[in-house]
């Protein structure tokens, strides 16, 4: 059995569901958020955790043979970095604790893309260094401490690390509103305050847990850190055209993530192009609020 935590999250649901499809029994762990998705209804164990707490953790190897675990859960910052920095570690800290107890096969770990931040080549890769330089976000922060710390943790232990270094994702059940991506909010209401050439890397979440999923099974990898993404940048003008509108002319496209190791190792390709994204997200959200 495969444990998600989060797994009720936009990431964690899509990741869970491609690891169902791809015939492994899913336990996923949530605590703030309670409904399952109707993609995910009578075919995953839900337990309610808290991942600060650490005998509550643990304790989920004795109800279930967990083999592999991909740990996604994390938390929003409020006013004091401290707390959010203090909860989010302590989550980690337990999540890997429980690798090293169960003597799990692979540990798969949410980054970022924004550890790239600093690298002037395009796309970035994962054989880049990562540089140092000032982050725009806390969570930015604490993806690129999660990365040397998860790695030296499992050291020796003959758990597999799997450093995901995530890109910019959206589809079912990500926030209509989401501060950190503009193209739910142009899909639902058909205006955005960007350009038509603004935009970057985009991948939607279907896919992202499916390249998950295959990274968290595959029989082998050749690496302990890939990229997770569509592997080709996108402009918001694309994503206007699928849903009948235009925007303002100009704005220049951002950096984006190669995802060549991914696809070496584990054969994946995204399935979703912007008109069937967009076609897909519309559908959803007909019955559904986010």
């Amino acid at each position: 059995m495969i444990l998600v935590t989060g797994g009720l999250g936009m990431i964690g649901a899509h990741t869970a569901h491609a690891l169902l499809d791809l015939g492994h029994d899913v336990v996923v762990t949530a605590h703030r958020r309670a409904e399952v998705p109707s993609f995910l209804a009578g075919r995953v164990t839900v337990e309610q955790l808290d991942v600060t707490d650490r005998d509550a953790f643990l304790a989920l190897g004795s109800r279930h043979d967990i083999t592999d675990i991909v740990h996604l859960a994390g938390s929003i910052p409020g006013d004091d970095p401290v707390d959010f920095f203090r909860a989010d570690l302590t989550g980690l800290l337990n999540a890997l604790a429980a690798a090293r107890t169960w003597g799990v096969r692979r540990f798969a770990v949410a980054s970022s893309l924004g550890v790239y931040i600093g690298r002037p080549e395009i796309p970035w890769h994962e054989g880049l260094d990562l540089p140092t330089t000032s982050l725009p976000h806390l969570i930015v922060a604490f993806k690129k401490a999660v990365e040397p710390l998860t790695t030296h943790a499992l050291a020796g232990t003959g758990v597999q690390p799997v450093v995901l270094r995530i890109g910019t994702i959206w589809g079912p059940l990500v926030d209509p509103a989401s501060p950190f991506c503009p193209i739910p909010s142009l899909v639902n209401t058909a205006t955005s305050p960007m350009h038509a050439d603004d935009g970057g890397d985009v991948c939607y979440a279907p896919d992202a847990g499916r390249a998950i999923a295959l990274l968290t099974t595959a029989p082998s990898l050749r690496h302990d850190t890939y990229n997770v993404s569509s592997g080709r940048p996108f402009t918001y003008g694309e994503f206007a055209a699928a849903v009948g509108t235009t925007l303002q002319p100009g704005g220049a496209n951002g950096p984006y993530l190669d995802i060549s190791r991914l696809t070496e190792d584990t054969g994946f390709k995204p399935r979703f192009d912007v008109p069937a994204s967009v076609a897909d997200y519309l559908k959803w959200r007909e019955e559904n609020p986010r």
